[in-house]
């Protein structure tokens, strides 16, 4: 399907494109649908690897003798540190020096990393080494949405965007299942060495399509130090967030991540507006599409994100269902929205992007209304279509959604906007689990889940459990709430159909 020519469709490729919107074709420009085939790879692989790590962590544990706390969690927050420090200022390189070395560089990468996590003989090495698979994830993740935008024409750009949507989404739910049964049947090494065989198909087909730029890059100044700054901000506070939860918010180690994180986003508001050539240039943001539909971007993840993390343990503590059980009962989420993305996507290409972004954010929000309300009596098709409405407005949202942030800008700024929105999802799932986390913990529903293992069915914990759990959903609900209303503010504007967005 991803390699089908679109009828009727002249395809172009970023290095050759004139202007935003714009369609017209450039003889020996690859077929619009192979560049998503290959964007498909890059993206499959690296979400596949933010979900396939999790379902594994015991075994690492017990491999190399380790407790499973915090030192061991960074494990996980090393990858996502890296992404998050990383993703804006790969997306304004790109803009500079195309994108295709870049893409190469990140598959590259992100395939040695995974070789090296794989033989990682100890716990620091893997470490380490999720270090550089995160380096390869951030140079992937960062300017997809840019390639795929720039590689299909504006009537066609939601479409596109909502196919990624269902790759992204597909390697997700395909994470916990396959990690397991990789896990059981040969070792933990093999979620990493899994990535190998993919990897090198994705830098062969990459080879293949992408052409190098018929154009010279861009060579004005990069700003070096904003860069710095700002990779410096977003890792202290992605590191101060995702252990937050574990040592506890007023531990010396959450108070200083975060006071740095404060200092150094301080630091970088100032630089920037003394450069010559900004890091993000504050032009972006006098567009009322690009600056609402980042909000809301940011705002549905921070909404939605929470329940991949909530339910986990809804169903093994407070339900008694064991991990594998768990994992099936979690896919139906990203499965519906992987079905729904891409027919959203294709329907913003006809009718705009305000009105569907809108009613996905308040579908989202009536979906998690619903999941606040179960409880441990609660059928397990309950649980399912509660998740199903959720999901089904987030896929709907997030297409319309990010193809009016792609479509707000010039051609020459695709690279940022595309690290901008990479740089949102990545900030909002970081900030979502603290939050939902926070409330979930403070009202005693993490003690009592935790109670609920050594005393299965107890109806003070229970109660407890649900309480907190209850709390945590409708907070998240009532931040889709806000995201309606970003999702409205930001009127019409030039989001590819501009007439009626």
């Amino acid at each position: 399907m991803l390699v089908a020519p679109l009828r009727g469709m002249a395809p172009t490729y970023p290095e050759l494109h004139t202007e935003a919107g714009d369609a017209r074709a450039h003889a020996g420009a690859p077929s619009a649908w192979a560049v998503l085939a290959v964007v498909g790879i890059g993206v499959f692989m690296c979400t596949l690897d933010t979900s396939i790590v999790n379902v594994s962590l015991p075994a690492i544990a017990r491999h190399f003798g380790v407790p499973i706390g915090a030192s061991f969690e960074w494990v996980v927050i090393a990858y996502l540190v890296v992404i998050a420090a990383l993703l804006l200022t790969i997306g304004r390189l790109s803009d500079r020096i195309g994108r295709r070395p870049l893409w190469l560089a990140g598959l590259v990468i992100f395939t040695a990393g995974s070789a090296l996590c794989g033989l990682a003989p100890s716990l620091g090495v893997l470490i380490g080494a999720r270090v550089v698979q995160g380096v390869g994830g951030a140079l992937l993740m960062a300017i997809s949405p840019a390639m795929l935008t720039d590689a299909f024409p504006a009537a066609q750009r939601g479409r596109a965007l909502g196919l990624n949507a269902t790759i992204v989404a597909l390697g997700v739910s395909a994470g916990p299942t396959l990690g397991g049964v990789l896990t059981e049947a040969a070792s933990w090494r093999w979620i990493f060495y899994v990535n190998l065989p993919i990897g090198v198909a994705g830098v062969i087909s990459s080879r293949l399509v992408l052409r190098p730029a018929s154009a010279a890059p861009r060579r004005a100044r990069f700003d070096v130090g904003g860069a710095i700054a700002l990779g410096a901000a977003l890792a202290a506070l992605t590191a101060g967030l995702s252990v937050a939860n574990a040592v506890g918010w007023g531990s010396p180690i959450v108070l200083g991540l975060l006071a740095a994180s404060v200092i150094t986003a301080a630091w970088f508001v100032v630089h920037e507006r003394r450069h010559a050539a900004p890091l993000i240039e504050r032009g972006l943001f006098r567009d009322p599409v690009f600056a609402w539909a980042t909000v809301s971007l940011v705002l549905s993840f921070l909404a939605a994100f929470a329940t991949s993390f909530l339910l986990p343990f809804y169903f093994e503590q407070l339900r008694g269902d064991a991990p594998a059980r768990t994992g099936l009962l979690l896919t139906p989420f990203p499965i519906a929205l992987a079905i729904v993305a891409p027919l959203s996507g294709q329907l913003a290409d006809r009718i705009g992007t305000r009105g569907l972004a809108a009613l996905g954010m308040a579908i989202l929000c009536a979906g998690l209304v619903c999941l606040a309300f179960i409880d441990e009596h609660t059928a397990t098709w309950g649980v399912i279509w509660r998740q199903l409405v959720a999901a089904v407005g987030m896929g709907m949202f997030q297409a319309p959604n990010n193809s009016a942030i792609m479509g707000a800008v010039a051609s020459e700024r695709k690279g940022v906007a595309a690290g901008m929105l990479a740089t949102g999802r990545t900030m909002g799932q970081a900030i979502s689990v603290a939050i939902a986390g926070a409330v979930f913990g403070a009202l005693g529903g993490a003690a009592a889940g935790r109670g609920l293992l050594d005393r299965p069915h107890d109806p003070a914990l229970s109660a407890t459990f649900v309480h907190g759990f209850r709390a945590a959903l409708l907070v998240c609900a009532a931040i889709a709430a806000l995201g309606i209303a970003s999702s409205l503010l930001r009127g019409g504007g030039r989001d590819g159909v501009p007439s009626r967005a």
